[in-house]
């Protein structure tokens, strides 16, 4: 299960992927091509040529996990493609999964309280 805390990390990997890859090959591509640990807990997102379609990969503390996503009636909308990865915010990726804007949705900063009320 994917936890929308803040401490939630989340990294889009910006080039198109071979969508016939299942989770080995995904975490292949995190540690070989991102130079990342697909075991840490981040959440990957992956795009495909195809603009419908996402996968998403984590380490769950217990296996890894791969989600994947078909829009039926629209697209997602990606950055530009480049090479490296992009950091989104656990609101930005539920903006993103929905197809809705999540370039314009920004993460509010609360202040962690000291104590209670």
């Amino acid at each position: 299960m994917i936890t929308a805390g803040t401490d939630l990390r989340v990294l889009v990997a910006t080039r198109p992927v071979d969508f016939r890859k299942q989770a080995d090959g995904l975490a292949a591509i995190v540690q070989a091509a991102l130079g990342a640990d697909p075991f840490c807990g981040t959440v990957y997102v992956f795009r495909s040529k195809r603009l419908d379609r996402v996968k998403l990969l984590w380490w769950d503390g217990t296996g890894i996990c791969l989600m994947t996503k078909r829009l039926e009636s629209a697209q997602f909308r990606w950055p530009p493609i480049e090479d490296g990865m992009l950091k989104l915010s656990a609101v930005q990726l539920s903006a993103l999964l929905e197809g809705g804007q999540w370039a314009s949705v920004e993460r509010r900063e609360v202040t962690r309280p000291s104590a209670t009320q």
